[in-house]
Parts: C-alpha cells; structure tokens; sequence
C-alpha cells in the first residue's frame, strides 16, 4: 500500500513535497456500486487509484447516464476536485465498478503543490488534455456516428478491458456507457445475435465475431 509507487511523478517532488503529499492522502476501499462522487459535490478531492475501476460519468435531469472515461490502476481523477481549477465547472459522478482501493488527495494539499511544483503543474495539465479529448471524442462519437458502429467499438473495448470474450453486463449498463436507451440497445443487440456477431443470455453477452465487430467500428 505504497502511495509513493502509485503516484505518476512521485520522483520529480522534493522530499519535503514528497512528505506533505504521502501524510494527507487518505487510503480508501469502494464496494462496487458505491458512489465516490457525487456531481453536486463541489470538492471531493483527487482520486489516486490503486486497484480496482472506476467509472466517470455525467447525469442529465431526466435521470439519463453516459459514461465519459473509466479509471484504472495508477489513474489520477481531476475533475473530482474541480475547485482547484480556476473558473471549470464541471459536474460528474464518480462510481466503483469494481472493489476499488483508492487514495483521496485533498485538494487544498494538491493545490499547492500545483502553485508551487512546475513537474506538478505540467502533469496536471497532462492529464486535464487528456480527459477533455476523452469526452470530446464522446461527443464525436454520439453526434456522428451510428449506434451499430458505438456498440460495435463498445463491446470490443470492454472485452479488451475485461480480457474475455464474455461480458457480464446488462442492456441498461450498456445503454448507461453509450448514452441510448436500453431498449435500443436491445433491439441492435438483437440484430448482431441474428448475424452471429454474439449470443446473448441474462446479463451475459457472448462475442464470436471479432472481425464483424471490428468491421463495424470503424
């Protein structure tokens, strides 16, 4: 449980820097389904991930969900502690996946290093372009493109994700991470089980034709 062996740039920090980080970073567990975050909360603060995942999303009024990014092992979550950034409003909800073991890094802490550390400065502005290409190829993605060609790369990210050909996960999960509804997405799931691309049982979605899902996403 080292959070010196989790943090991207722990070596370009000064021992001081180093201390003030490692002694205000709290170590935490997540159940999967618990909510991190919450799109209401100002300032949770950032999110260090050990082990485990986490999904990144944004709620509409109706209650509608769409995925923006998962987080992985090592991954750093900003926009959780959105208020050491000047003028970004930016409301998302943060929730395990999986059991996920996490350190929160309070941002007041992270704030200073950020004034005070260019390699932090840097890396934080890393991972910012990151996320926000991450969410504008989202955006790219549900205005442009059709939902057999979102599914297709959907089910072929996840199994690369999971490392398996069978993917646990309902219709309305589905729908959750691509922004549709779960009835759509069961209508198209349906035409890829009549086209032999998957085999599909309760919660559970077998692929079999990669080379068909791969044509597709593209």
């Amino acid at each position: 449980m080292d959070f010196s062996s989790y943090f991207p740039i722990w070596k370009a920090l000064t021992p001081k820097q180093q201390q003030l980080l490692e002694q205000n970073a709290i170590y935490r567990k997540a159940e999967k389904g618990t909510i991190i975050h919450n799109g209401n909360v100002h300032c949770t603060g950032l999110l260090l991930v050990r082990r485990g995942q986490l999904r990144a999303y944004i709620l509409s009024e109706e209650g509608k969900e769409i995925t923006l990014y998962r987080l992985l092992d090592r991954d750093l979550c900003l926009f959780s502690a959105t208020c050491i950034m000047n003028s970004l409003q930016f409301e998302i909800a943060i929730e395990a996946e999986k059991e996920t073991e996490f350190w929160v890094i309070h941002p007041d802490i992270y704030k200073a290093l950020m004034t005070e550390s260019a390699p932090v400065a840097g890396y934080t502005n890393e991972v910012m372009a990151t996320r926000f290409s991450d969410v504008l190829w989202l955006l790219e993605q549900i205005l442009w493109n059709r939902l057999d060609k979102r599914l297709a790369l959907f089910l072929l990210n996840e199994a690369e994700l999971e490392n398996t050909k069978t993917l646990r996960i309902t219709h309305e999960g589905i729908g959750k991470h691509i922004g549709s509804q779960r009835e759509v997405v069961t209508r198209m799931l349906q035409y890829f089980k009549n086209e032999g691309i998957v085999t599909l049982s309760r919660n559970t979605i077998e692929l079999h034709d990669f080379k068909k899902l791969k044509e597709l996403s593209k």
